[in-house]
């Protein structure tokens, strides 16, 4: 088969402005960037918000392995096939980030037959949504220093800053930093140091603001540390907002792009699962609402992560019910999930297949905990074989879950068909939808029911210091806060050398972090970095471009 690059660059694809008519867009509502992508003018909201809203499906997965899932590809496909079938569906997508791009992980555009396109521009700079948040992120930190450096009028403790730099690359070299350096008049020595941009603040507060005064109200929200009596000092102290709020007017405004079979899709928005809230913009989904009958948008890594944060963050803050959920699982990742060796996993296993379902048993468990109808589909590879597939299936029958094949990486669409009818069939189900903990619980409790009911923790320790951000938290009026855990996505516990569905294990909370602006309260469990490295061979090794300007290497 192809390479995805490949294949999007060989597809014939039409004029934006057509896509969107065929949706009911007018053109006048959409500024184009070039022929193929384009943002939603602001007056659009207005234009739509007497309209129903359509049907809201989340796509999430597994435990993410070295032998891949496909949970981007099979939201794209999924929407493709339920056009193909008679349904006016959209989907709603989270913008890539380029250092996993240029490192391990490659890009979010999808794969095969199933991506979104112009796929160069969307993996890349795209509209330049990210490069604005980083902007924005980093002048609150220069104007930070710079009061410090001016007299410090706020009083802000040096050693108690606690609004880092960000930059939307992975660079271990940058995780810690020190500033200042020089001569006097090179500003004041602390120490610092920089998230990767998807971690930031700021993009969570792009993605969860409704319009640009909640967004403007969110920037000057934001705790940028502490002063010398122990006080929050925020943004708008430092009278930041109006001028960050400038540079990301225009970030806020949703891109619409198409898929490879002109599906209409919007992506926007790209905070990680495993240490932001994984989730697109809640402006593109609640739009895609209005303008289809189903719309199909997707939450990062494993449903521990980005389906939990989607449905206890994104959907408390927004209102968003989902009617269903689509669970993504391939018969490679949960033979690994088994133990099979990454080499050995083109070969039929029974065994291993047995010994990793528990995986994807625990996922479907914890989505059962919400309420949601869940069909769960199995992202089919040719090495798959007869038996391991009706083994999966007949498992998850056994679970009360509806179940279909996917073929929308080698088929696009066309190889959707059967996953569409079986989701049809579950949003005819009636959906109780309920939060995993409610809001007035204690913020140590809320962890806790995280870890203990979606993760399978036996125990949750805090350490000395994220117990003390929590009792400031609490001291702040911050307790009814949602809670956003940062942990590896590798498994279902903080170690990531833990696959399947590991038990009796204790997940450590070692700090915490108060996204004020944002709305939540982060907890930092295990070892996760806010800021990745590059792997030894990073894919930016084999990205290039060719004499007529023809990017090579993407995937």
């Amino acid at each position: 088969m192809k390479p995805d690059i490949q294949i999007a660059q060989e597809n014939e694809k039409v004029p934006i402005f057509e896509v969107a008519e065929k949706f009911g867009i007018n053109v006048d509502l959409l500024e184009s960037y070039g022929k193929y992508k384009a943002k939603v003018d602001e007056s659009i909201f207005s234009s739509v918000k007497d309209r129903p809203d359509g049907k809201l499906v989340l796509v999430t997965a597994i435990n993410p392995t070295p032998a891949g899932e496909g949970k981007t590809t099979t939201t794209i496909g999924l929407a493709q096939a339920l056009n193909r079938i008679g349904k006016k569906a959209f989907a709603a997508l989270r913008e890539p980030s380029l250092g996993p791009c240029m490192g391990l992980k490659g890009g979010a555009a999808g794969g095969g037959y199933s991506q979104v396109v112009p796929m160069e521009d969307i993996n890349l700079h795209f509209t330049g949504d990210i490069h604005a948040m980083t902007c924005a992120h980093n002048l609150l930190a220069a104007m930070l220093d710079n009061h410090i450096h001016q007299g410090n009028a706020l009083r802000i403790d040096p050693k108690r800053v606690s609004f880092r730099r960000a930059l939307d690359m992975n660079d271990r070299s940058l995780r810690n930093i020190v500033v200042g350096l020089g001569g006097k008049g090179d500003g004041a020595t602390r120490e610092d140091g920089f998230m990767i941009t998807v971690a930031s603040e700021i993009m969570a507060i792009v993605c969860l603001s409704e319009d640009l005064p909640d967004m403007k109200r969110r920037l000057g929200d934001i705790i940028i540390g502490y002063n010398l009596d122990g006080k929050p000092v925020l943004s708008r102290d430092l009278k930041a907002q109006g001028a960050m709020t400038a540079l990301l007017k225009e970030a806020l405004r949703p891109n619409l792009v198409q898929t490879l079979e002109h599906t209409p899709a919007f992506v926007h928005g790209g905070p990680f699962a495993n240490i932001a809230h994984g989730c697109n913009s809640v402006r593109a989904t609640k739009l895609a609402l209005k303008l289809s009958e189903i719309t199909v948008t997707e939450a990062g890594f494993g449903a521990d992560l980005g389906a939990e944060k989607f449905l206890d963050i994104k959907c408390r803050k927004a209102g968003l019910r989902p009617d269903a959920i689509v669970l993504v699982a391939t018969i490679r990742a949960l033979k690994y999930n088994g133990g099979a060796p990454k080499a050995a996993l083109k070969e039929e296993n029974l065994a291993a297949l047995a010994a990793g379902f528990p995986n994807l048993e625990k996922h479907i468990e914890n989505l059962k905990l919400y309420g949601v109808p869940i069909v769960v589909a199995l992202n089919s590879f040719f090495t798959d074989t007869a038996a391991e597939t009706a083994f999966i299936e007949g498992k998850c029958r056994e679970m009360g879950c509806d179940f279909a094949l996917s073929l929308v990486f080698e088929k696009g669409g066309e190889g959707g068909k059967d996953l569409a009818r079986e989701l049809l069939k579950a949003l005819e189900k009636p959906a109780d939808f309920k939060f995993l903990y409610k809001d007035e619980a204690p913020l140590e409790d809320k962890i806790r029911a995280v870890a203990t009911k979606i993760y399978g923790a036996a125990e949750v320790v805090f350490a000395p210091k994220a117990s003390a951000e929590l009792k400031k938290a609490d001291e702040m009026g911050l307790s009814r806060f949602p809670v956003c855990i940062a942990k590896t996505q590798y498994s279902l516990s903080d170690d990531p050398a833990k696959l399947g569905r590991p038990s009796g294990f204790t997940v450590t909370i070692r700090d915490i972090r108060i996204s004020n602006g944002a709305g939540f309260i982060v907890a930092l469990a295990g070892e996760i970095m806010t800021m990745p490295g590059l792997p030894k061979a990073p894919a930016a090794e084999n990205i290039d471009v060719d004499e007529n300007g023809r990017v090579t290497g993407l995937f």
